[in-house]
Parts: structure tokens; C-alpha cells; sequence
């Protein structure tokens, strides 16, 4: 299951290793939960790579959200050394952000 990140860790994690991946999504969205499967897929496929791949809840933790420009969920955010390179609104399947995440890795 990929990690949840709040406000209390967010700052923390985003610098652990090179690249974050963060899924922005709510328990009441309907496209979330087709994607929910799918990141924590991908944050056990890449649990030995440098990326972390992790979870915000805009229900509770929605000041992470504004911060960082969310208007629609899910939407998956790309950090490389805490800045934004990428932003995905909608869903993906598992090959296209494996395709991303691997591109953005090398």
C-alpha cells in the first residue's frame, strides 16, 4: 500500500529519495478508486528504486492540495529535489506511469 502523506510528513518524504510521486484523491471519488489499485501497485513494483510513491487524502489533508494547485482529483504530482516536473490530472494505467515513472528515473 503506497504511503499516506499528511502535512506532518510531506516536507519530510519528498526529499527521502530522488523522485516523489504523489497521488491526490478522496475516498468518495469514483475515478480514484479505479486508480487507488494501481499506485499501490506501483509503490510495491518500485519499493527498491529511488522514487517514493505515496497518497493525499484532500478530505484531510486538503491545505497540501491548495499548496500545491490541485483543482481536480485524482491528479498524480511529480517531485524531483521538492519541485513540481510533472503533473497528470485524470487517470493513467499502470504502463503509462510506469512509462513516465521509468523515463523520469533515467
Amino acid at each position: 500500500m503506497a504511503l499516506e502523506l499528511t502535512n506532518e510528513n510531506f516536507d519530510t518524504v519528498l526529499i527521502e529519495k530522488n523522485l516523489t510521486m504523489v497521488d491526490f484523491w478522496a475516498p468518495w471519488c469514483g475515478p480514484c478508486k479505479l486508480l487507488s489499485p494501481i499506485i499501490d501497485d506501483l509503490y510495491e513494483e518500485y519499493l527498491d528504486k529511488d522514487i517514493t510513491i505515496g497518497k493525499v487524502n484532500v478530505d484531510t489533508d486538503g491545505e497540501l492540495a491548495t499548496n500545491h494547485g490541485i483543482k481536480n482529483i485524482p491528479s498524480i504530482l511529480f517531485f524531483k529535489n521538492g519541485d513540481i516536473i510533472e503533473k497528470i490530472v485524470g487517470n493513467k494505467t499502470k504502463e503509462e506511469l510506469k512509462t513516465i515513472i521509468d523515463n523520469l528515473l533515467s
